[in-house]
Order: C-alpha cells, then structure tokens, then sequence
C-alpha cells in the first residue's frame, strides 16, 4: 500500500508538473515551509520543496507565467520553451518522492514521469494552441485560471489520498493518450494555418477558375470510387473539418464531376489507406465563413436541421471558396430543362 501511495505521490506530481511547473513546486514548498502539512517519513525527500531559495525561484517564475499564460500567442511561445523544463521538471520531482533507489530505477522512473509531464504538457500547449485561433483573449484568461485552479485541487488530492490521485491521474493519461491522434491532427492543421497566414499574401487567387487536375496519390482512390466514369469539374485541397465518415482535420482534396450535380466527393489519404466520403448536396446551401486564419466552406441542409460539412482552406484562399459557394449555389438552382409542349398532329 505504501509503494502504491508513493507512485500516486510521483505520478500525481509529474502530471501537475507538466501543466504547471512553478505552481506546482511553489504550492507544494509553502505547504511544507508553512507546516500547513506534515511529511510523512518515506516522503521527506520533499523537504528540500520548503526552502526558501525554491519558493523565492518558483514564486517568481509562477508570477511571469500567471501573466504571460493569460495572453494570446505569448501562451504558446511560452509552451514552446517549456516543451523541455516541464517533463524534466516532472521527472526530477517523482524521483525525489521516490527518494534513494538504484540508478536503474531512477531512469526508468525518470523516463515514466518524464513522459507523463510530457503528455499533460502537450495536451495543454495544444489547447491553448487552438483556442489561440479566436484572437479574443478571454478564452485564454479562462483557461489559464482553470488550470491553476486543476493544480490545486490535483495537490489537494495526492494530499488527502494518494491512492485515488493515482487512479485519478492514470485514468487522465490514458484518455489524453487515446485523445492524442485527434489532437495532433488539430495542432499540425493549426501550424500550418498560422505558416500559410505569416507567410502568405492576404489574396493569392488570381485564377478565374477552378484548378481540375488532381495529384497523383488521389487518382487512384478516385478511380476506385468512380465507377460511372465521371469526369472532374474541379478538384481542390483543403482539410475536411466536419465530414461523416472522415477524421476531423484530415488533409484530403475536394472535387465534383461534371455529370452528377448532386454530389461532391472528398478524397483523403493517410499513409498507405484511403478514404473516401460523398457529400451530399441534396436540399442544401454553401457559404463562405472567413475567419482569423482560414477560409471555411460550410455545406449545411437548407432547411437548417442538421450539422452539414465544414472545409478549411488556408487565408488568401477567398476567392477560391467564393468560387465553390456559387458552383453549388448554382447548379443546385438551375432550372430543369422544359420540354417543349405537344402539338396537336394534324390530319
């Protein structure tokens, strides 16, 4: 039971860790500097948290990320720098819960807690990556403040009962893990949105119509699923943010044929698998949705029941959109051809 409670201490620490180093150390030295609580005897390796130098050190820098973690894009730079110190941080902290053990176990206790900052860590820089979409800084002041608030009841927890923070914090590490393609696949479409938008012009569309050809690695997804022989109308890449059937946020190319009005058809690949998913278009109506880094294609029902399909192209890609919205809008409306009536045949 004593060895379960010390590996819920460490775990309990790393996790916070990689959330918020200085807090973390800060609150944890208070609590032992100030006698609010007393170490038991396998966990007096902490002491060393209750020295003044540690508070002063930890206060201060807890005081710089307290204000930088509450700003927009200064949040994610200050992330990136601590993509390193974190998962050390946290490493360092559950070997010292452990106190003396073989240098074999240090590393492999090390390499764990190590990786256990390291996910809780990710998993906050990427979220606060993605919030930093809405140039509003609200959303990063709550975030930030409900993480600090997440620090302290996790100390609270491996305080009182360090057996649950252990099921507690294993069961958060397992859902993160499971969570973790879905959430690199939203941070790498975010990277590339922020490269494209530093780096690109605020208009680059200058084609008066739609490119037609389609890259090499699709064609073969394509032949697949056209059975009738249909020829493209136009093809174009983007990331298929809403689509039944696809991963959010997977790369793929957008195309219609010039023989079905009725569809669109949305080609992904990952690796050596191959995707694809119809869109139907069946009593439904696009728009165009500029945002602060894309350009977003919405397919909804017209009625407006019903979730539709969301694409996100990258800025400078306006004019692109624009030229989808009005392809559906169109053919969806163009008129059926009228036969002419008959005549009466004379005799």
């Amino acid at each position: 039971m004593d060895q379960l409670k010390l590996l819920g201490v460490a775990l309990g620490l790393a996790c916070l860790a990689g959330v918020n180093l200085y807090l973390t150390v800060f609150v944890t030295g208070l609590a032992i500097n100030q006698h609010w609580i007393v170490l038991a005897p396998q966990y007096q390796s902490l002491a060393i948290l209750g020295d003044p130098l540690i508070l002063w050190i930890s206060g201060t820098l807890y005081v710089l990320e307290f204000f930088a973690d509450k700003i927009p894009w200064i949040d994610s730079a200050w992330d990136t720098v601590h993509t390193i110190i974190r998962p050390i941080g946290g490493a360092l902290l559950a070997i010292r819960v452990l106190g003396q053990t073989t240098p074999a176990f240090d590393l492999v206790v090390a390499l764990a807690a190590g990786g256990a900052s390291l996910v809780t860590h990710s998993a906050k820089a990427s979220t606060r990556l993605v919030t930093n979409a809405s140039p509003e800084p609200f959303t990063n002041i709550g975030l930030s403040l409900l993480e600090d608030v997440a620090v302290l009841g996790g100390l609270a927890l491996i305080h009182f009962n360090p057996i649950w923070a252990l099921v507690v914090f294993v069961l958060l590490l397992s859902i993160l893990l499971f969570f973790a393609p879905k959430i690199w696949r939203a941070v790498r479409v975010k990277l590339w949105l922020i490269w494209k938008k530093l780096n690109g012009p605020a208009d680059r569309e200058t084609a008066p119509t739609l490119p037609s050809s389609l890259p090499s690695r699709y064609v073969s997804t394509f032949s697949h699923e056209n059975l009738l022989g249909e020829t493209i109308a136009w093809a174009v890449p983007c990331v298929a943010k809403r689509v039944r059937g696809i991963p959010a946020n997977s790369s793929g190319m957008l195309l219609a044929t010039n023989e079905d009005s009725s569809k669109l058809l949305f080609l992904a690949r990952k690796g050596w698998r191959a995707r694809a998913q119809t869109i139907s278009l069946e009593s439904a109506v696009a728009r165009r949705e500029p945002k602060f880094l894309s350009e977003n294609l919405l397919i909804a029902p017209e009625a407006g029941k019903g979730a539709g399909y969301l694409f996100i192209f990258e800025r400078g890609r306006g004019e692109r959109v624009q030229q989808i919205v009005e392809f559906v809008n169109n053919r969806l409306r163009a008129p059926a051809p009228v036969e002419p009536p008959n005549e009466p045949v004379s005799d």
